[in-house]
């Protein structure tokens, strides 16, 4: 093979569905859904409340299986793998992380090396895990607030530190949970210029961030896709999922999209 094919060659798949059913006591959730996120892609996952979207995002961060089709993750094959070493490869961001505990944002951001919600007991991180965790924090302006506890940080202020934490393993992929859920329009702005460098700082991770809201994804979003009723309407380049027909008919409503400077914005007509 020459040298020149092999450059023009796609990415490597990090998600592959191929015809993907979920059902959950007796209710079917998902129907047939396939798509492929190759690195280096920002895929956008939209859809109005209960279409689905959450339980996709379960089964990309290998927390669930499909009931029927394939989902294949990092080259892996749900079901024929240990799903211990294959998490260690996804970050996930979730605004809704479960942590009570006064841990400062330096702890929490080393709580991604255990997959953990507290430190574990008589763990200690090697020196290279303590200077990643500097290294990250320090990237993500979070150096003011290093020492500064959980329960006392903004909503825009965790959203920052969980992306630390996500990245301390140095993962594949990247699985953002509605990120900007509780954040003012400055915290949400902010936020969104965090994940945009974040895409150039790391150009060969995949993300996938899941949002009913367009006016929250990032510019740097390279495709999408739409779920409606548990079954994908579109999926491929993000301005041509992301058209008013398409959204209309995920969100069975009338809805213009317009795009304006790389920002996506929804208007009921």
């Amino acid at each position: 093979m020459s040298t020149d094919s092999l450059s023009s060659a796609p990415p490597a798949p990090v998600l592959e569905f191929d015809a993907v059913d979920f059902v959950r006591s007796s209710r079917p959730i998902l129907r047939e859904v396939s798509f492929t996120v190759r690195a280096g892609e920002h895929w956008a996952l939209i859809g109005p409340n209960g279409a689905g979207k959450s339980t996709i995002l379960s089964i990309c961060g290998a927390t669930a299986h499909p009931t029927r089709g394939t989902a294949t993750v990092l080259g892996h094959r749900l079901g024929t793998v240990d799903l211990r070493a294959l998490k260690h490869s996804i970050g996930h961001v979730n605004p809704r992380h479960p942590l009570s505990s006064p841990l400062t944002v330096f702890e929490v951001v080393l709580t991604g090396e255990t997959g953990s919600n507290d430190l574990v007991p008589r763990w200690s991180p090697e020196p290279a895990v303590l200077a990643r965790a500097e290294e990250l924090i320090t990237a993500l302006g979070l150096r003011p607030i290093r020492d500064a506890v959980w329960p006392n940080l903004s909503q825009g202020e965790r959203g920052r530190a969980l992306i630390a934490r996500a990245l301390l393993p140095d993962p594949e992929i990247l699985l953002l949970d509605e990120p900007t859920t509780g954040l003012d329009v400055a915290a949400r702005e902010r936020f969104l210029r965090t994940v945009d460098d974040l895409h150039h700082t790391h150009p060969d991770l995949a993300t996938v961030l899941v949002t009913h809201h367009l006016e929250e994804l990032p510019v740097s979003t390279t495709h999408a896709m739409l779920i409606g009723d548990g079954r994908l309407l579109a999926a491929g380049d993000a301005a041509d999922v992301l058209t008013t027909e398409n959204v209309s008919a995920a969100f069975d409503y009338p809805i213009e999209i317009s795009r304006h400077d790389g920002r996506w914005q929804a208007r009921a007509v």
